[in-house]
């Protein structure tokens, strides 16, 4: 059995712990776009595969028996290019996907959008300084629309492209707690949130602050799901499955 685990997320590190707890020979497969990205346990490999015919070389020199896709529920590229390697190399594929925050209660009051450019438009009827969390990446898309505006952005890492001189960028990473949250939303004087429905518990207080605090929440969506590929929301049965399908 050889596993390749994709990664950079909580899930990624936990399911890799897990399996090398078993005993399974596996690597973890990390994009590099982080310049300090926390590290899962056992053998890692950090940086692109070259696309879907990059990623299938990899499978077959590795002789990989099994893949968990376990990145970001907004990696869009790798999972599609992870789908199409390991059908033309019949190896089993599993994403690992964490459950988004759309079943939470105060999820009805939110202004949900399909793209970053949507989300920049609501977020600009909504407030006059938005307060982002959608990462770096994505920050040219609510250029055009909040350029004007007095934006405070927090991303991992600086942004690759020169932001308007009225925004305001902090470096954080998380996870983050209520109170600390419910106090950089008030001294930063934001009037909406905008940001991913990414999942999980880490960031989650910042939606809770939101909340508390009476601030506008646009949650731009998840793609759907890649059709015809298992997806479980928890490690440990991400864990299973690898073992599963290792017999």
């Amino acid at each position: 059995m050889k596993v390749l685990v994709l990664g950079g997320t909580a899930e990624a590190r936990e399911v890799a712990a897990l399996l090398l707890n078993a005993g399974v020979d596996l690597t973890s497969s990390l994009a590099g776009r982080v310049a300090r990205p926390r590290l899962p346990v056992g053998p890692v490999r950090i940086g692109g595969f070259g696309g879907v015919d990059g990623l299938i070389a990899y499978l077959r020199d590795q002789a990989v028996t099994a893949v968990v896709d376990a990145t970001h529920p907004f990696a869009a590229g790798i999972s599609a290019n992870a789908t199409a390697a390991c059908a033309a190399v019949q190896v089993p594929l599993l994403r690992l996907e964490r459950p988004g925050w759309g079943g939470a209660p105060q999820a009805e009051t939110w202004h949900w959008v399909d793209t970053h450019e949507e989300a920049a438009a609501v977020a600009a009827r909504l407030g006059a300084r938005p307060f982002l969390t959608i990462g770096r990446q994505s920050l040219g898309s609510f250029v055009p629309a909040l350029g004007r505006l007095a934006v405070t952005a927090r991303v991992v890492d600086e942004p690759d492209l020169e932001v308007p001189a009225s925004w305001r960028i902090l470096l954080s990473r998380g996870p983050y707690e209520l109170a600390s949250e419910k106090q950089l939303l008030v001294e930063a004087g934001a009037d909406v949130l905008v940001t991913k429905d990414s999942g999980g518990d880490w960031t989650w207080p910042k939606m809770a602050a939101a909340g508390e605090l009476g601030i506008p929440v646009v949650v731009v969506r998840r793609k759907p799901a890649v059709s015809g590929v298992e997806v479980v929301g928890d490690p440990a049965a991400a864990a299973a499955w690898v073992i599963r399908s290792s017999g």
